[in-house]
């Protein structure tokens, strides 16, 4: 009796397997395994049968293509960078640019390279003088207003 060389729908098989096991092991890397997987399928389903030894080379290149993408590339565009929802006390320290100064009885406005508690612009009070342009650091948060001071 000869080895045993898997059909096309073995390796889907195989694949859809780890693809819904991913849904109860939530490490977002099973999934991958699954995926290249299903790419051997394909190829054997169009008509390509390599042996079996390149088979499994074939899907673990693949997976690890698709993992290295995914980690290295794709899901860095998918991280929100604002700071909404976080604690108010840690956006004290954050470093903001002036572009309203204020003057006598009203407040100027600063801007955050990234959103702060989802905006970006935030009317602040400073106890030194500050003019446009002047990088400013959080020190205090009071209502919809941060207390700020000038950065050296």
């Amino acid at each position: 009796m000869e080895g045993f060389t898997p059909l096309y729908w073995h390796w889907l098989a195989f694949g859809m397997v780890l693809i819904i096991a991913e849904i109860f092991i939530t490490s977002f890397t099973i999934f991958w395994f699954g995926l290249g997987a299903c790419v051997v399928g394909l190829l054997l389903w169009i008509g390509i049968e390599p042996s079996f030894s390149w088979q499994v080379f074939i899907w673990a290149v693949c997976s690890a293509i698709f993992a290295l993408a995914w980690f290295k590339w794709i899901k860095p565009l998918s991280i929100d960078k604002t700071k909404a929802g976080i604690a108010r006390e840690a956006v004290i320290g954050e470093t903001g640019t002036v572009i309203r100064a204020p003057v006598e009885g009203q407040r100027g406005e600063m801007r955050f390279p990234v959103p702060i508690l989802g905006a970006d612009q935030w009317p602040f009070i400073s106890d030194s003088e500050v003019v446009v342009g002047d990088r400013v650091q959080v020190k205090e948060f009071s209502g919809n207003t941060m207390i700020v001071e000038k950065r050296s």
